[in-house]
């Protein structure tokens, strides 16, 4: 993990390699340049679509969700705008934790296959010294059983934006000509620790440029 700076506050950047060693593994046949995939082209020239199947937790409810592809078809964007982990200073104790599971459908022209290359998270902290916070995520592709967690924490005092990024985290290739949905799990979770006042760690886009951004791989098959 290392730290960069975004205006005159650290940003957490983290990169997940080692743990997910298949990071970017394309379908066998296509790792080995067997007939009936071609990796040699980037993107494809049909439409693609992507819509939320649903959204749900403590941090999200129905509707304060939303996604969109990229013009340049290269990804999605997810905005949430009721995301907001708090604690100390008269915070609820059930705001300490919020969480937003989505499930997302991209739907891609025939012949063609993706994965997720890498997604960057943006949010906005306010940690008072003495107070933490931690954001989660878990993937994981409808039908399934293997998942894929990452986790960083922040320390007060922080006050300001912050970016993740996870690479490889959802790296498998959906098969061919087949739809699934990927379901991802986004946990906020703030402790006030030793801190006075109020604390609270958010991915709202109502803060400001703060979308989570989803990179496409793509593979022709």
């Amino acid at each position: 993990m290392t730290a960069r700076l975004v205006g005159e506050r650290p940003v957490i950047l983290a990169v997940l390699s080692t743990i997910l060693a298949l990071s970017l593994s394309a379908p066998a046949s296509a790792a080995t340049g067997s007939p009936g995939f071609d990796a040699s082209v980037n993107v494809p020239s049909g439409n693609i679509t992507v819509e939320v199947v649903a959204n749900n937790g403590s941090g999200c409810s129905p509707g304060t969700a939303t996604v969109s592809a990229n013009a340049d078809k290269t990804g999605f964007r997810v905005r949430y705008f009721d995301f907001l982990a708090e604690a100390g200073g008269g915070a609820a104790t059930v705001d300490r934790r919020k969480n937003c599971q989505i499930s997302v459908l991209v739907t891609v022209p025939a012949g063609w296959t993706f994965a997720i290359a890498s997604v960057v998270f943006q949010g906005l902290a306010r940690l008072n010294s003495g107070a933490s916070g931690l954001h989660r995520t878990t993937y994981y592709w409808q039908g399934s059983s293997q998942d894929f967690r990452t986790e960083r924490g922040f320390d007060g005092p922080f006050n300001g934006l912050w970016a993740t990024q996870d690479v490889g985290a959802a790296s498998i290739y959906t098969p061919c000509n087949a739809q699934r949905i990927l379901n991802v799990n986004t946990e906020l979770r703030v402790d006030a620790g030793t801190s006075t006042g109020r604390n609270s760690l958010s991915m709202r886009t109502t803060e400001g440029d703060v979308d989570t951004l989803f990179n496409f791989s793509w593979v022709q098959c």
